[in-house]
């Protein structure tokens, strides 16, 4: 039984090892590949799924079908990876491109087509093997800054194409294209005492002192403890050329030498994305804007990249039993730093005690939850949260109060608000807001008679906004009555204030045209296509709708000719 024990203890941390094809994937740029973020770096609200690879801070770069294949989706929107071009190989893995310029080839027109077929700037397609077939080095598109990019770059990945599974692209040969021979930065050590502990004489989280060896690694000041405990650590990693801090790769915990808690961002799911906010001490980022990531589990989530023993990696701390806990964060080429933390039982007093529990309500992660108090309330569906905590709700002055935005929510809450005092026609104009000091943030709202509901996955304060004010159309240079034969490209700033653009369109001699849409600067841009225009005079009409119907129309007339 003894050796059952022991062999399931330890097989718990052995990690697949898929073997990956290390050869059949070329560099989809032409330059040397520098990383300005890696696969698995914590970002908000997600781990980035990807490698981002510089493009010496400049758009249009060739982007290359990293091997054979048939373009089997193609996304343009607004935000996120803006426009992007998914390639399906017959090896049965996905390659993914993401914030280009624009496509290039036979792809550019298929994407053009759609465009106008749809009438809309914000497209996506999903082909079959025949329609765009590539080949490998074939130039696919030119490298760009589009979608919630926030410099020009190529955001890349490969997937596992049955499962959508992402996966490192070091694993795939790329970590040849990769100089690394640092180790990885550890910057701050905190110690979390759990269920009323004493620790070092607190009952808060404490930043621990750290002390550099002659082997590069560290040793922490000695731990005194009377509980469970658990450890969180700030950490990053380097490469040899790209001067970015980018994520870690591997941490590793041992308790005694054994195997205690560990993560390594090998794949995940999509799915997976948002425990990022689970793994970081949520409160201290958003207070702070520190990551600390924790190395325990208070109520486990289901992350698949977590590698655990029975105790979720919580320390229990008794008297007369010595611990030696260690840290090991590592890098893919195996650059290694440690932590070495001596633990102690210690029955002293706490000097500083826990924060004060003010909120009334205490919500169990994996109950439904209801509060409400006179028109206003809140559903908590079970899995809200990731675990127990003490939550402040009130209503006062037409507003919602749902605690603060320092708990993370895992998937979406219900918001709920009643007020008959709006006459029927301006109900349509109302739309349930998170506020935030001047700051009115619009959530998708249905309405059924005098009733109001949204859904959100941050806490905050809530309310009803009324919303009137149509959205502005500005052109960039005006063309009224204007010969504008040589001009490549007409440009127009759109905004709405309060609950956001929702559409817009735009008319040439009554025919749709299109107009892309960059979401950083609020402009939409034209190029003129010379067989859309007419011969001398030419109307040009914008309409912008926002998220609750308030639209606006910009009209002129201009002249042009193709006359060479």
């Amino acid at each position: 039984m003894r050796f059952s024990l022991i062999t399931l203890f330890f097989c718990q941390f052995i990690f697949p090892q898929t073997q990956y094809p290390k050869d059949y994937f070329r560099s989809p740029l032409d330059i040397p590949m520098r990383l300005s973020g890696n696969f698995g770096e914590l970002r908000p609200n997600h781990f980035h799924a990807g490698f981002d690879l510089k493009t010496n801070q400049r758009e249009g770069l060739n982007v290359y079908a990293v091997a054979d294949g048939y373009v089997s989706r193609i996304k343009i929107s607004t935000f996120g990876n803006g426009k992007c071009i998914y390639i399906t190989h017959p090896n049965g893995y996905t390659s993914v491109y993401g914030h280009l310029q624009t496509p290039v080839g036979a792809i550019e027109e298929y994407v053009k087509n759609t465009h106008c077929k749809e009438k809309s700037f914000e497209i996506e397609m999903f082909l079959k093997p025949d329609e765009l077939p590539v080949t490998k080095g074939q130039l696919i598109a030119l490298s760009g800054n589009t979608g919630s990019s926030q410099g020009p770059h190529l955001h890349f990945e490969l997937r596992d194409s049955k499962t959508e599974f992402i996966i490192n692209p070091l694993f795939f040969g790329f970590d040849q294209n990769i100089e690394d021979n640092k180790k990885p930065t550890i910057s701050s050590l905190f110690v979390y005492p759990i269920d009323n502990t004493v620790v070092n004489q607190s009952k808060q989280p404490l930043l621990l002192n750290l002390s550099l060896q002659k082997d590069g690694n560290y040793l922490a000041g000695k731990v005194k403890a009377n509980g469970k405990i658990g450890f969180g650590i700030n950490a990053v990693d380097f490469d040899d050329v790209s001067g970015n801090r980018n994520g870690v790769f591997k941490v590793s915990t041992f308790l005694n030498g054994n195997p205690n808690y560990s993560y390594k961002f090998s794949t995940y799911s999509f799915d997976e994305m948002r425990y990022v906010n689970a793994l970081i001490d949520y409160s201290k980022y958003r207070k702070t804007g520190q990551r600390v990531q924790k190395l325990f589990m208070k109520t486990p989530f289901a992350l698949s990249i977590i590698k655990t023993d029975s105790l979720n990696g919580i320390l229990p701390v008794e008297p007369n039993l010595g611990l030696t806990y260690r840290i090991e964060v590592s890098d893919y080429f195996g650059n290694l730093r440690s932590i070495t933390i001596p633990v102690e039982y210690d029955s002293e007093t706490p000097v500083i005690n826990a924060e004060p529990v003010t909120s009334k309500y205490l919500i169990r992660y994996n109950k439904d939850s209801n509060f409400e108090k006179d028109n206003m309330s809140v559903f908590f569906p079970a899995g809200t949260f990731y675990e127990d905590f003490n939550l402040n709700f009130d209503v006062k002055n037409n507003r919602i109060y749902i605690h603060e935005d320092v708990v993370p929510v895992h998937s979406n809450f219900t918001i709920t608000i009643k007020d008959s005092t709006y006459p029927e026609d301006l109900r349509g104009k109302i739309f349930i807001a998170r506020i935030s000091g001047n700051s009115k943030s619009y959530n998708m709202t249905t309405r059924k008679n005098d009733v109001f509901t949204a859904k959100s996955k941050t806490l905050g304060q809530y309310g009803l906004v009324l919303d009137t004010i149509a959205p502005t159309i500005k052109i960039s240079k005006s063309i009224e009555g204007k010969w504008i034969s040589g001009v490549k490209a007409i440009q127009f700033t759109i905004n709405d204030n309060l609950s956001g653009i929702k559409s817009y369109n735009g008319y040439l001699n009554g025919n749709w045209i299109l107009f892309e849409y960059d979401n950083k600067t609020r402009k939409i841009t034209h190029v003129f296509d010379d067989t859309l225009v007419a011969e001398g005079a030419n109307d040009l009409k914008i309409e912008v709708v926002d998220n609750v119907g308030n639209s606006a129309i910009f009209e002129t007339h201009f002249f042009r000719s193709q006359q060479k």
